[in-house]
């Protein structure tokens, strides 16, 4: 098993995972678990629906459906306020998607023996280019191809320095995306890991609170930022 400079892994005592880079493993069984306990919720609510409150009054328990709910509402009232009431519902999908990936993802990091995928800067960076893409394909479907004005700006004599400038804004954008969920993800699992090793007991319960409060955070902030790409990209006020 690739990638195991942190420490023990689990995955590696599995037979023939060893051929296999630890973040492709590790996203295989993200994708996984989020298939299992999606299924689960859309069970939980067909069951309330055909009961004979029909859905509306909330469940007095924590559920898989109470908890996608609180946390879809939340994302899309965030996602309303950045993008605006009209896109949306085009766009919230992909945004959500994302938010519960990267942060189920971070999640596995807080597991001894396990490694996140966003651990590693090939799934950071692929994610980082998902975005960069998605929010350009975004820009020519809501403008066509007077998007390209967008990367020349206002003043025609300056559009040379404003194009290489944009440009240059636009491919670092992925590349930022993808340290930055990087770096505080590996951040804090090696601080997590080194305090396993030196203080078993109670400390590290302190770390544990940090690092789901991280990876809720950096799964926050990344989508945060993919909203506002979103935006400048369908703005039609360029």
């Amino acid at each position: 098993m690739h990638d195991s400079g942190h420490g023990f892994n689990w995955l590696s005592l599995i037979p023939g995972l060893d051929h296999f880079p630890n973040h492709v493993v590790m996203a295989v069984i993200v994708g996984m678990v989020l298939l299992v306990t999606t299924a689960i919720a859309r069970v939980q609510l067909l069951r309330v629906m055909e009961s004979q409150g029909g859905g509306i009054v909330p469940e007095s328990k924590l559920t898989f459906r109470n908890f996608f709910e609180i946390v879809a509402e939340s994302l899309y009232k965030l996602t309303e306020s950045v993008i605006g009431h009209h896109d949306t519902p085009i766009y919230f999908p992909v945004i959500g998607t994302l938010f519960i990936f990267i942060f189920t993802s971070n999640l596995l990091g807080l597991i001894p023996g396990l490694l996140p995928p966003t651990d590693n800067l090939n799934t950071t960076l692929a994610l980082g280019v998902f975005v960069f893409v998605y929010y350009n394909l975004a820009g020519f479907k809501s403008h066509g191809i007077s998007y390209l004005k967008h990367f020349l700006g206002p003043i025609l004599w300056l559009a040379p320095l404003l194009l290489i400038i944009e440009i240059a804004s636009h491919v670092f954008r992925p590349i930022s995306l993808a340290l930055r969920l990087r770096g505080n993800i590996m951040g804090d699992h090696v601080v997590l890991t080194i305090f396993n090793g030196l203080v078993p007991y109670v400390l590290p319960m302190v770390f544990y609170g940090m690092g789901l409060f991280v990876a809720f955070v950096q799964s926050f902030v990344f989508c945060l930022m993919t909203m506002v790409y979103i935006s400048l990209s369908t703005a039609h006020d360029h």
